[in-house]
């Protein structure tokens, strides 16, 4: 497990499958995350229940039922900063620090059913428009964070459900 009282933090592997047709970005592992070294941990976040509930699956809790739930939804998860020496979770605070970003386009060249990325909030999007070129859509989500006042679960029912 990661020691969040260090000054350098690694975030996690992608999760993704030959046949992963939308890939998530979020911008860096929040503290919850990392405590638990998994994708949206922070119980408070929207994420998981979100995705649960427009692909009418039981709420998953468990990690293994979170990667089947992304991998029978061909969805891909990652962040766009692999390092950061982020102490919190703030992305007002990520902005400001050091950040070693992950190989998107490694990735998306090598899953090459990936069609389209949603960014999981506008940091996400910022960074990825901001230091890479990618010719697939490129579409800024609200953020699932329960910081956001203004999640909307019908966005991204519209964005995972649309034909790509």
């Amino acid at each position: 497990m990661q020691d969040n009282n260090s000054s350098n933090h690694i975030g996690f592997s992608p999760i993704v499958f030959e046949d992963s047709e939308i890939l998530i970005l979020g911008s860096f592992p929040s503290v919850k995350s990392r405590e638990n070294n998994f994708y949206y941990a922070n119980k408070q976040n929207r994420f998981w229940p979100a995705l649960s509930n427009i692909f009418e699956s039981p709420i998953v809790e468990d990690i293994q039922d979170k990667i089947n739930l992304c991998k029978l939804n061909k969805i891909a998860l990652w962040d766009v900063a692999s390092q950061s020496d982020l102490k919190g979770s703030s992305d007002s605070e990520l902005e400001k620090s050091k950040l070693i970003l992950s190989d998107i386009e490694g990735l998306l060249h090598k899953y090459s059913n990936i069609k389209k990325i949603l960014c999981n909030g506008s940091l996400a999007y910022k960074i990825l428009t901001k230091n890479f070129s990618i010719n697939i859509p490129i579409i800024k989500m609200p953020s699932t964070s329960p910081a956001n006042v203004r999640f909307n679960e019908e966005v991204w029912k519209n964005e995972l459900k649309k034909d790509i």
